[in-house]
Parts: structure tokens; sequence; C-alpha cells
């Protein structure tokens, strides 16, 4: 019988995969024919690029995502910890709430302050809105994860999905790991969370929204403490899919208070220095240096644009006929070799502040480089990047991702900035692994203080994403902010199609940084292992 079970649900998978299939087919005929035709090349790995996020697309992904779940997985596994306890809030549906408590073994108290005094000065409680479910063995994952927390951890909170009327569920979010940042314009605690509550938490908590606030409440007391909330990396709630969602939504952040003056000096700016490379293409290079000319920016700016054995008259004519005032020229002959020749630029910069910037960038926002200081001087920060965007206005760089690929990737790319992707995460500033160097903001110190860019190892690829790493492990985390958005005018398609010696320097670059960062095997914190490691959007993965 159950071999007969188990041949009838991998037909059910492949008759899903395939309906999945058809659905990206209908979508994007175009990018799935040229996905499958790479497959038919040998590859691979291009080709699952290209089709992950299609597939993702699909409204019937999810499906196929539960059902490729182990069956051990799904069975509530009793798990000894302390003892949890629920506070609800009324409403419709809290029947079934309750019904789910009982199954995970789960107390319900109106009055928690009763629990806190049997459970002496704490007790775990779990806020909840009425309708939404806890997964089967939920209750055992939580208290598995509450006795492994240390005495400073208070709160652990778990990924969630939306569930129907019928039991249908959708709309899974796979949450990050914490991010501070993030959660200011994204509540992805409230609901879907486990406190260690102390009696101060529940003194006058307001009428109908208790969960929010007792779960803010516990949260500052955490960060006071100097630690931080614990991510359960499964899905533990179900959320009732309401006319009116109780599920928090992203709200898109307000714009950065601006400097008033250049002359004020309570907005007074840290100094900074701007490092454009370049080679010949002097009309990428004269757009980009008319977008700094036309920035507003309170501090001294100085800019250096460094040459890499420009060739073409009119390029050396331009350099040569620079202001003063406008840029120096530094020249770096030989091979190229960006991490050498931004290096050798950051040694001779004199801003407390470095931007590295690519040629190629072209500049819209002139508040785009005040946005960008503002948070790399705070002393959690290292690298600050900016939404970049292609010409046609689609997504280039929303922060960097690991692992995609088996390296790094450009998070949310190609998706346009008003759709709503992932939860919103391509518009709302968050804490990220590693921001592109097509243009990076970070203290000159820090920079020298990692030793720069690793010219050998990373001589093209990947030394903006050592660089980043390198600051994250002295605490200096990389930051992306999508109020300041660049073009940049990068191809679409640029390095699909490498010849022999970029190949395998490419190749050997990546190597570098798998065995480097393990970026082949570890799970960037702020992705997720249910999330495809094929796709720069964020999918589910089947």
């Amino acid at each position: 019988m159950t071999g007969g079970n188990t041949k009838l649900d991998a037909a059910r998978r492949a008759l899903l995969h395939l309906a999945v299939h058809a659905d990206a087919l209908r979508a994007a005929p175009r990018a799935w024919l040229l996905a499958a035709w790479w497959r038919l090349c040998g590859k691979r790995l291009r080709s699952r690029s290209q089709m992950a996020p299609l597939l993702g697309a699909s409204p019937r992904a999810y499906r196929l995502w539960l059902m490729a779940q182990p069956e051990a997985d799904k069975r509530p596994q009793p798990v000894d910890g302390p003892a949890i306890a629920a506070l609800v809030e009324d409403g419709p549906g809290i029947e079934r709430t309750l019904a789910s408590l009982r199954r995970e073994g789960i107390e319900h108290v109106a009055a928690p302050a009763a629990t806190m005094r049997d459970a002496g000065h704490a007790a775990w409680i779990m806020p909840l809105h009425a309708g939404d479910l806890l997964a089967e063995g939920a209750g055992g994952a939580y208290r598995h994860a509450a006795a492994q927390a240390g005495p400073g951890t208070h709160l652990l909170y778990a990924d969630d999905d939306i569930i129907g009327a019928d039991g249908s569920r959708g709309k899974p979010h796979f949450k990050p790991d914490w991010n501070a940042d993030l959660f200011e314009h994204h509540d992805f605690l409230t609901g879907a969370s486990l406190l260690r509550v102390a009696a101060s938490d529940l003194d006058d908590l307001p009428r109908g929204n208790r969960a929010e606030a007792l779960t803010r409440r516990v949260l500052a007391r955490t960060v006071a403490e100097g630690a931080q909330p614990l991510h359960v990396r499964a899905i533990l709630h179900h959320r009732c899919d309401r006319p009116a969602p109780i599920r928090p939504a992203p709200i898109r952040p307000a714009p950065i208070r601006r400097a008033a003056s250049r002359h004020d000096p309570s907005l007074a700016q840290p100094s900074v220095t701007i490092i454009v490379p370049t080679r010949n293409r002097i009309d990428l290079l004269r757009t980009c240096l008319q977008g700094i000319a036309d920035t507003r920016y309170a501090g001294a700016l100085d800019v250096i644009v460094i040459d890499n054995d420009s060739d073409d008259p009119e390029a050396l004519a331009f350099l040569k006929g620079l202001e003063p005032g406008t840029a120096r020229v530094l020249r770096h002959p030989g091979a190229f070799n960006f991490a050498a020749m931004n290096n050798r630029a950051v040694e001779q910069s004199t801003g407390r502040m470095v931007c590295l910037l690519n040629n190629d960038i072209e500049i819209r926002d002139p508040h785009w480089l005040e946005t960008l200081v503002r948070q790399a001087l705070r002393p959690e920060v290292g690298a600050v990047g900016p939404q970049l965007l292609y010409p046609d206005g689609r997504i280039q760089h929303a922060g960097v991702v690991l692992g995609v690929g088996g390296g790094a990737a450009h998070a949310h790319r190609l998706l346009r900035p008003e759709e709503e992707g992932y939860f919103h995460r391509h518009a709302l500033p968050q804490f990220v692994s590693a921001v592109t160097a097509a243009c990076l903001v970070a203290q000159r110190s820090r920079i020298l203080e990692v030793g720069g860019m690793d010219e050998r190892n990373f001589a093209v690829s990947f030394n903006d994403v050592d660089l980043c790493l390198k600051l994250n492990a002295r605490g200096w985390q990389s930051f992306y902010e999508p109020r300041a958005a660049l073009i940049h005018h990068e191809s679409v398609s640029r390095g699909l199609d490498r010849d022999p010696v970029g190949a395998a320097r490419l190749a050997g670059e990546l190597a570098a940084l798998k065995e480097r960062w393990g970026t082949g095997g570890e799970i960037d914190p702020f992705h997720h292992p249910s999330l495809s490691p094929f796709s720069e959007r964020f999918v589910v993965r089947f």
C-alpha cells in the first residue's frame, strides 16, 4: 500500500511539475524557450538560472514545493522544552486557532500574567491573531529552539504562509535571519514569533493590537541587552486569508531628510573622494562626471579619474583638458586589474569617505551621495550600495546575494521597481551580505583596515564581494539603500558569452570566492535555504 501511495504521489508531482512549466511557457514563451535551448546545449547552470524565476512565478510553484518536502518534516515530532502559552486576539476563526494550539500542546491564556506567576519571573508567550493556525510540529520546533536559546535571546520567529478557508496554502514568506533595518519597514515578527516575556512587558497592553505591542516591547528589551531575535527557518504559522489581512505588509520608506545648506554647521557632512576608473569610452565618462558636478552635497568633494591606458585621441584630449577643480587624473598602466586600480586610488584619496563609481553610471538624483553617506557613517555599517537600474528601468542591482549560481549575484535583477517582487524587498533599506563596486560608499579608514580589494585573487570579478565580506567580518555590515537610485549602462546581456581566457579567469575567481567564503554551500543569512539558489529573484526552491 505504501509503495502504491509513493507511486501516486510521484505521478502527482510530475503532473504538477508539468503544469508549472506550462504556466511559465504561457507567461514568458521566449524566455522559457531560450532556457530550454540552453539546457539542450548542455549549459545547465545558465538554463537553470534563466528557468528558475520563470517557474517560481507560477501560482502553483508553492504547491510543488510543498509536495517535495520529506514526509518526516510534515509530521509533528514530540520535543521536550519549556512550556509555551498563547495569547490570542479574539475574533472570527478563533476556534480553529485554539484547536491548532491544543494539537501542539500549547495552552491558551486570556491573561498571561497568571502564566507569569506560575512560571516565576518569565514565560514563553506566543501572541496570535484569531483565525491563524500553527503548522503541524510547530510546538516541537519552537520548544527545541527555546531550549537552545541563550539567556539573552528573548524572541524567536519563524516563516509563515497564507491559508485559505478551504485549507489551500500560498504566498509563503521565507524570511531572512535578523535584519533590523528591514524590520523598520516590514514587520515580519508580529503574529509569527515566540516571546520570552517579563512581567514589565505586560503592563498596559493596548486592546486590539496586543500582539504587535508585546512583540515590539520584547524586541526592544532584546536589543537593549545586546542580543537579537533568533530565526527558526521553517514555516510554523499559517496566516488566515482575510478580506483585511492581519499579516503585516511592507511600508515604503520615507525620503531621507536633506541637508538644507552647505553652510549650515549642524548639517556638516564628511569629505568624500569619488573614484572613477576608466579606459577610453569618453561618452560614458563625460556623463558620469556631469552627474557628479550636478550632485548636491554639503561636504567637500574630491574626484579621482583613474585611467587604465586610454589610447583614443578624443579620450586623451578630454582627460588632459579636465580642470583641476573637476577631477584629478591618476594614470594606471598595464593589464586591467579593477581591484588594483581602486586600491591605488583609495591610498591617494583625501576624503574621510570613499565612493567607488563606475564610469558607466548615470546620475539623475542630485541627493544620491548624501543618502549613501548617511548610512555609511553608522558605526555598524560598512559598504553601502544604491539601487542600480538598467537604462530600460529594470533593476540591475538591489544588493548582492551569496550562493546564487555558486558564487554571488545581484538580488532582484530585471524586476521593475514598481512591481511587488518578493514582499517589496527591492524597495526597502536593509542589511545585505554585499553590494556592488559599480557604486559603493564606505569609510576610507575601514577599507584600508581590511586591506582594500584583493588584487591577486579577484582582479576583475568578486573583488567587491570579497571586500564587503571582509568588512562584515569586522562588524561593519553591508547595506542596501534604494532611496538612492542610479542608472547603470551595463548591458543586460553582458558576460553571457566569454572568450576562453576570460572564462578561465572568471572560473578561477569563482573558485577563490567559494574557497574563502564558502559561497558554494553556505546559506546567505539574508536569503533562505528554501529559496532557489539559481535565481536572482526570490522564488521557491524545488
